[in-house]
Parts: C-alpha cells; sequence; structure tokens
C-alpha cells in the first residue's frame, strides 16, 4: 500500500483550493400570508419592482401588483391552488414577457402565449415584453393609407385608416364581433397581419370563430388569443397586452397589424375584480360610468 507524502498532500490541497469556486447569488425572498381568489399577500420582497415577476416555491409564477409597506400584492398567473401559506417566494428580477415569432401565425394561444389548439408547443427565438413604451409622436407617420373593412357602409361614411383606433360599441347581439371577424376575413391578400383577443368570452364562442377562420382561409394570417369566461381574471387583464405585444413584433418588422379586442369591457372588468381584492381603488368603474354616462347624454341632445 503505498503512502502519499507531505509535498503531494499540500499540492492536492493548493490545486482544490485554487479550483474551489465560490459563487453568492443575492435572492430577493418572501414569505406567503395568504392566498385566495387569484390573489397572494406576500411578507417580504423588500426590493421587488412593481410589475416584477414572482415564482412560488411550487412553480406558479405571479406579478408583483401593489407594493405596500407591510406586505406586496401579487396577482397570480394561474389557479394557484397549489400555493400554501408561510411557503416561499422569490423575485426573478423579470418583467412580464411573452415569446414571439412568425409561427405564431395561424395557432391559437393563451395570455401566456401558449399553445391551447393541441398543436404542439410553438418555437421561438426571442421574446417580448408584453408593456413596453408606446413610440413617440415624432417617429409616426400620419394616417394616410385606408383600411378596408369589406363593409361597404363603414367604408363609404366612416372610414378606417392603417394607423387608427376604432370603438365598435352597441348593445348584445347586435353584431359587434360579425364586424370585427368580417374585417379580419377581409384582410386576405392584403398583406396585413391579423390578431384576434377573445376576452372572457364562451369557449364555445370562440371555437365557432376560430373554425370561420380555418374554412376561409383566414388563420394563414391570423393569431388567435383567447382567455375564457372560466379563465383567471389576472389572465383576462393580461390577454389584450399579448395580443399588443405580438402586433409590434410584427409592427417593427414593417408589416402591416390589425388586432381586434373581443371585447374590452371583459378585461374592464377583470381589472375591477383584482383592484378590489388588492383593495385599489377600481377606477375603472368610474371611467367607464363616466364614459356611458356622457354618450347617453351627448345622444338625447342630438335626438332633442
Amino acid at each position: 500500500m503505498g503512502t502519499l507524502r507531505a509535498d503531494e498532500i499540500s499540492n492536492i490541497i493548493r490545486e482544490r483550493i485554487e479550483q474551489y469556486n465560490r459563487e453568492v447569488k443575492i435572492v430577493n425572498t418572501g414569505t406567503v400570508l395568504q392566498v385566495g381568489d387569484g390573489i397572494a399577500r406576500i411578507y417580504g420582497l423588500d426590493e421587488v419592482m412593481a410589475g416584477e415577476l414572482v415564482e412560488f416555491e411550487e412553480g406558479t409564477v405571479g406579478i408583483a401588483l401593489n407594493l405596500e409597506s407591510k406586505n406586496v400584492g401579487v396577482v397570480l398567473m394561474g389557479d394557484g391552488l397549489k400555493i400554501k401559506e408561510r411557503s416561499s417566494v422569490k423575485a426573478t428580477g423579470r418583467i412580464a414577457q411573452i415569446p414571439v415569432s412568425e409561427a405564431y401565425l395561424g395557432r391559437v394561444i393563451n395570455a401566456l402565449a401558449l399553445p391551447i389548439d393541441g398543436r404542439g408547443p410553438i418555437p421561438a427565438s426571442e421574446s417580448r415584453l408584453i408593456e413596453s413604451p408606446a413610440p413617440g409622436i415624432i417617429s409616426r407617420r400620419s394616417v394616410y393609407e385606408p383600411l378596408q373593412t369589406g363593409l361597404i357602409a363603414i367604408d363609404a361614411m366612416i372610414p378606417i385608416g392603417r394607423g387608427q383606433r376604432e370603438l365598435i360599441i352597441g348593445d348584445r347581439q347586435t353584431g359587434k364581433t360579425a364586424v370585427a371577424t368580417d374585417t379580419i376575413l377581409n384582410q386576405k391578400g392584403q398583406n396585413v397581419i391579423c390578431i384576434y383577443v377573445a376576452i372572457g368570452q364562451k369557449a364555445s364562442s370562440v371555437a365557432q370563430v376560430v373554425t370561420t377562420f380555418q374554412d376561409t382561409g383566414a388563420m394563414e394570417y391570423t393569431i388567435v388569443v383567447a382567455e375564457m369566461a372560466d379563465s383567471p381574471a389576472t389572465l383576462q387583464y393580461l390577454a389584450p397586452y399579448t395580443g399588443a405585444a405580438l402586433a409590434e413584433y410584427f409592427m417593427y418588422r414593417e408589416r402591416h397589424t390589425l388586432i381586434i379586442y373581443d371585447d374590452l369591457s371583459k378585461q374592464a372588468q377583470a381589472y375591477r375584480q383584482m383592484s378590489l381584492l388588492l383593495r385599489r381603488p377600481p377606477v375603472v368603474k368610474l371611467i367607464q360610468e363616466m364614459f356611458f354616462t356622457c354618450t347617453h347624454a351627448f345622444w338625447n341632445e342630438l335626438l332633442n
């Protein structure tokens, strides 16, 4: 049996010391105080940013929305049924973002940009923040090119231009969705990328719209972002941001895009629900009441 000499032992120890790499990683953590109704109250997370993603011990991801003196209000991006009180939470240092690529064309996804059409994963090599700064007024071009909806009454009397926003308002079952879907169908061959965002709709209604797009070949240039009526309020709130992020991806590649929200009142209701659970002022309700009150007064003045 051989023995090691003293100089060999010292050399081995020296090599081990030189190879030792002590990596110090600082993690901002907290503890779950309360969880329920898609909301979690977290103690700690002293350095978390507004809108930052946080990760729970069992894998659920949330967004820090309320930064209070004694706790942090987090909205969950999922059901959160496995989250337990007194479990740990860590800040990720990242703002909510989604993957983007050309491969999303023809697919049906949710607010997290995950496919829900049963056709497998979507390859993507880039990501984009769901809430990025809007282009400055200097960099924008004036509205000079029309967007043909295919509806003679609209195109003749109140034409819509590329780069313009338009509100479709009306009572229930008056054909608002039909106007939006007909506009998408009319973009075939127009080199326009269409994004249809369904917020709080019934699954059967979304399936009917997707079937219409597939039968007419419109899915070749269309992306459908859908959060159904039974989806958490957080995901219904995020769905329009996901659609806008995808549209901006194509816009910055000099592609014309058309994005349709059906409908934004469901997002306002989701935000109100989140605000009440987080004990924030539900300003959206006030804005809605002011808008419809002014609209009602405007029409009464015209009629008189």
